[in-house]
């Protein structure tokens, strides 16, 4: 049976459960107030247009769940099928990712790879430093590096095009805000629009149906030409969580700071310093990049910070992605969309 599907929201979960909606044969409208499918950067968009795009289940058991990683490992897996299936398909690799410290830091570090040690069947793999120039040449500076295998990346702005692109026969409908989702029925402005099945991914704009907050996160964007780094970083850090992604086009992403704020204002001068000084710490050939942007948006996140499925006849809620919104995103549209069949 093929439904008439209306979903409120057209960033990544958005354009993910379009894309696989359209592909079985639903007709599928997306409502969303952005002026198009294009990212915007000013702090307003959707916050997948924001992130690094690291696809890293181990390091993020640093602040999630064992679930939220055995999300991450099943997603790791869809992308890559997602990808091959996209026209004009995204960059996305999967070389394992690293995790550095310097000399200081060793017990913050510590208290990480025991977190994941603990609970996780992989395992970090300790690096020597010729081991490290080995694999990322650019790399100088940290007196301590693991090698957390299996570990990917994919380029977020390509992806979600890619999504947008390839989700034949969607209706997009750019500047709609939707004010509520209703089973079978979406409210906008004063007109009652009804489906067989009614999707809420609107993230933060949810609030009058779910107790989700913004988390505030800021990243920076810098050319550096030949830079030469293949695989995401993350440093472990006793105050900032900070990694370097390598982009398409010679941009290396800087990123994040975790501020508990619904602020979007511009990136602050104590943000820019704290990510970037850290950043050159350990990539010193970044001393010359050009700073493209400082970008900044709004995580959607409930209370415990795990992602929340709701569902009634006609109606489907997702939400609450918080900081891991790339890592779990397929495994979580497709549990929902197995749950509803």
């Amino acid at each position: 049976m093929h439904l008439d599907v209306g979903i409120a929201g057209a960033g990544l979960l958005g354009r993910l459960l379009a894309w696989r909606l359209a592909r079985a044969g639903h007709r599928v409208t997306v409502f969303d107030p952005a002026a198009g499918p294009a990212p915007r950067f000013d702090g307003q968009g959707a916050a997948a247009f924001s992130a690094a795009g690291m696809l890293s289940p181990l390091a993020e058991l640093d602040n999630s769940s064992t679930e939220v990683a055995a999300l991450g490992w099943r997603s790791v897996a869809l992308w890559r099928e997602i990808v091959a299936a996209c026209r004009a398909a995204p960059a996305f690799s999967q070389r394992g990712s690293l995790l550095l410290a310097h000399r200081s830091d060793l017990g913050a570090a510590q208290r990480v790879l025991a977190r994941i040690d603990g609970v996780a069947a992989r395992r970090a793999q300790p690096l020597t430093p010729a081991q490290l120039t080995e694999l990322e040449p650019s790399l100088h500076g940290a007196a301590h590096a693991w090698l957390l295998p299996d570990e990917a990346q994919i380029d977020p702005i390509a992806a979600m095009q890619a999504l947008h692109d390839s989700a034949g026969g969607v209706v997009w409908r750019w500047g709609c805000t939707v004010g509520r989702v209703n089973p079978g029925a979406l409210v906008i402005g004063d007109e009652l629009q009804r489906f067989d099945l009614a999707i809420d991914v609107r993230g933060t704009g949810a609030r009058a149906e779910l107790p989700v907050r913004g988390v505030r996160g800021e990243s920076a964007w810098l050319h550096a030409p030949n830079h030469g780094l293949t695989r995401p970083v993350r440093l472990l850090h006793p105050r900032h969580r900070v990694y370097l992604v390598p982009r398409p086009n010679d941009i290396v992403f800087v990123g994040a700071s975790e501020i508990e704020s619904d602020d979007r204002s511009p990136v602050s001068l104590r943000s820019a310093v704290e990510l970037l000084s850290a950043a050159h710490s350990v990539m010193p050939a970044l001393a010359e990049a050009r700073v493209l942007r400082l970008d900044r948006n709004l995580r959607p996140a409930l209370p415990d910070n795990e992602p929340r499925i709701e569902r009634e006849p006609g109606l489907l809620r997702i939400n609450g992605l918080f900081r891991h919104g790339w890592l779990i995103a397929p495994a979580l549209v497709e549990d929902a969309l197995e749950a509803l069949a």
